[in-house]
């Protein structure tokens, strides 16, 4: 029989072997992360809007890894910076697969920067789970493909400025003639495509169809273009420099027309809501989330806190209503997914991917044809009140009316758009 002494020894030895095992195990899934790399606009035109969907990913990463981890195993984000320029995509995805050998490959953001990723993807044969992709893989075709888009269903082209034309046509008067104009470019490209189709179904007249370089820095001559066809709407696939280039050059002009924006990316932004201020006001365009919808849920709404508690050190997007919940989200899927599969091997998650429901911040989402969304949620939403430069106002729902779907609509159109722009 043991003595009492003898088998302290015994049991403190045990412990201390159980407690080095632990460690080591420790040691060993710190030291082993799982990988998840991507490219991301943290410079250049698409930054203000990059740089918050990464501190949104970063919140998840946290969290998860506060939690245990994934599979077992911490996780870490092995990014670079795409300066929201496509000819970086192909060479940080190659490296991103053959350098850093990352076990999971997502987008960064936007349909420019996924578009010039898809045929290294394809390539390799990795399943690819994107992040606000405008119909991207309707060129492609790609099985292992997932797009977090709202604008999504089995036409998501046509899906994107739907909201826009239905707001056109519930006017009296309706509108008759239609101006469409974007740059040269993937995701105006794909927006444009639809708007023609959706035009067509609606018997507007198309007097004004013409792209211009992405390099273009004087928008006045478009707009002077636009205005000689007179026409009664005017529909404008844009990125956020482009955006902000448009609006100057419309009220430098004084465009007359009865609706406009549709398709204008960076409005969702908040340096660029504070940088355009009233000359907001009477723009009608597309947005996916707002926290004054009955989209927010109490989970999208804590998220929202926890983002904005750290985004003013993060120097980011104080608010963050557009991309954050959805890059958090995206984050969730990806997470569900490999959990589902229980194994980082991209035919199994991607197969996880096409057969789940996936619950998150943004509601459920489960993926259809093509890798888009089952079903699109689009909003129209329109400008109004907006009285200055502050960024306050842009907190009160008042200032971003949704007007479709009827479902979320939160007031009434103010129109036409030439006598309520100022």
């Amino acid at each position: 029989m043991l003595s009492r002494r003898r088998l302290a020894r015994v049991l403190g030895s045990a412990f201390l072997a159980v407690m080095l095992l632990l460690t080591g195990a420790l040691t060993a899934q710190a030291e082993n992360p799982i990988t998840i790399g991507f490219g991301m606009a943290l410079t250049g035109g698409l930054a203000p809007i990059g740089k918050a969907a990464l501190l949104a990913m970063q919140i998840w990463e946290k969290e998860i890894n506060g939690n245990g981890g994934l599979l077992g195993r911490q996780v870490k984000l092995v990014y670079y910076d795409d300066q929201s320029n496509p000819a970086t995509i192909p060479g940080i995805y190659t490296k991103l697969m053959d350098v850093d050998k990352v076990d999971i490959v997502v987008s960064g953001y936007a349909t420019n920067m996924i578009a010039p990723a898809m045929p290294v993807l394809m390539g390799h044969n990795r399943t690819f789970l994107t992040l606000f992709g405008l119909a991207t893989n309707s060129e492609f075709n790609y099985p292992k493909y997932f797009a977090i888009q709202p604008v999504g269903g089995p036409k998501p082209k046509e899906a994107f400025a739907r909201g826009f034309f239905s707001v056109a046509m519930q006017q009296n008067p309706k509108p008759s003639t239609l101006a469409i104009v974007g740059a040269d470019a993937e995701f105006p490209h794909n927006a444009m495509d639809g708007a023609r189709i959706v035009a067509k179904e609606l018997g507007l007249k198309v007097v004004y169809d013409k792209t211009y370089p992405p390099t273009t820095t004087d928008y006045s001559p478009i707009v002077r273009a636009i205005q000689a066809t007179n026409p009664d709407i005017v529909l404008v696939c844009s990125y956020p420099p482009d955006t902000v280039g448009m609006i100057q050059a419309v009220n430098e002009v004084g465009l007359k027309t009865k609706l406009f924006g549709g398709g204008m990316v960076g409005l969702q932004a908040t340096t660029i809501k504070t940088k355009l201020g009233p000359l907001l006001n009477g723009i009608v365009d597309y947005d996916f989330w707002l926290p004054w919808s009955k989209l927010a849920s109490p989970a999208s709404l804590a998220f929202l806190k926890t983002y904005q508690d750290q985004a003013s050190a993060a120097g980011v997007d104080v608010l963050g209503y557009y991309l954050p919940p959805f890059a958090y989200a995206y984050m969730q899927v990806l997470q569900q997914a490999i959990e589902t599969a229980k194994s980082l091997d991209d035919d199994k998650y991607a197969e996880a991917l096409r057969t789940g429901t996936f619950k998150t911040i943004v509601g459920d989402i489960k993926f259809g044809s093509n890798g888009e969304w089952v079903e699109p949620r689009v909003l129209a939403v329109q400008f109004q009140n907006v009285k200055s430069n502050d960024l306050e106002q842009f907190r009160d729902g008042k200032t971003e009316v949704i007007l479709w779907p009827p479902a979320l609509k939160t007031g009434d159109i103010e129109y036409p758009y030439s006598e309520v722009k100022h």
